[in-house]
């Protein structure tokens, strides 16, 4: 691929949530700070939020890596399920074997069991939950009940939920309230900004091996910027588009016309950069318009 033509060890724009290309913007450490505090003290369900492309994943994966040995970790990326499947992929996380047919009751009393002699001997469980809002009503009121589970001084089992900005709207539903109550913690993920959409190009280049100079013009970075409204994701599909673009032609430099062909080539960019295109040409046409009227009228007078 361009590795070689830009001299380059790994591909830097790889959508795989790569824990080795974390970036700690600021929107970011934010919200593992509140996830860690909120760790430390025991508290019961922790909520981060944030649009599609933002990176809940890559910090969920980042947050199984970093924590303490004595907090064993249960990660669920894909909780559509339901309260028996919940429980049954909780125990197999914690080595506790359950048969497959038992009642739900059976189960949570099971649960429960284990995570007293867990904490016993000095574990701390934590739940990951990835793409929360998708999880249903049922098994998120199962997901409470497990959470109930604790001493006179802590909680037995921690949860943190990972979602869409759907999930606040999951949450407010009635039959929800009680778990809603029992969120003591919560973040929303921001944008990037431009000062960090810079920064987080760097970085990613910098960790895919790249020494050279400025690969991308001033220009470039703008453009990418604009049309990707700083969200991760976005700015790794039209940076991996342009380093494409640039090796096709031969290019080692990355011009604002290379962003425009990836932006051109991506669905999901297209439609806003046009719309911004047009909105700046109104505008500019309007101005020139004004100023021309105005110079017509003092030449009159």
């Amino acid at each position: 691929m361009y590795l070689e033509h830009f001299r380059l060890t790994d591909p830097p724009f790889s959508l795989t949530p790569d824990t080795d290309f974390y970036f700690d913007a600021e929107t970011s450490r934010e919200a593992f700070n509140v996830v860690q505090v909120a760790l430390q003290q025991g508290e019961g369900i922790v909520k981060i939020v944030g649009e599609v492309g933002t990176g809940k994943t890559v910090m969920c994966r980042k947050l199984l890596n970093d924590l303490p040995a004595h907090m064993i970790t249960v990660y669920l990326p894909n909780p559509l399920m339901e309260p028996q499947q919940l429980y049954q992929a909780v125990a197999q996380e914690l080595d506790l074997n359950m048969a497959s047919g038992s009642a739900l009751n059976d189960l949570l009393e099971r649960l429960n069991r284990h995570l007293i002699a867990l904490s016993n001997e000095g574990f701390q469980v934590v739940v990951c939950v990835d793409e929360a809002q998708t999880m249903p009503t049922a098994t998120l009121e199962a997901l409470r009940l497990l959470s109930n589970v604790e001493t006179e001084k802590s909680k037995l089992l921690q949860i943190v939920l990972f979602g869409q900005p759907e999930l606040d709207e999951r949450l407010a539903e009635r039959e929800l309230r009680q778990l809603r109550q029992r969120i003591s913690f919560s973040y929303r993920l921001q944008p990037l900004d431009y000062a960090g959409c810079i920064g987080y190009i760097d970085h990613r280049l910098h960790k895919a091996g790249y020494l050279g100079k400025p690969l991308f013009s001033p220009q470039a970075l703008k453009v990418l910027y604009r049309s990707a409204q700083g969200i991760p994701r976005l700015i790794n599909i039209l940076a991996h588009k342009a380093l494409l673009a640039a090796y096709g032609r031969g290019e080692t430099y990355i011009r604002p016309a290379v962003i425009r062909a990836a932006i051109a080539d991506t669905e999901a960019v297209a439609p806003t950069y046009r719309l911004w295109v047009w909105t700046v040409g109104i505008v500019a046409l309007g101005l020139l318009c004004f100023f021309a009227g105005y110079v017509m009228n003092r030449w009159a007078v």
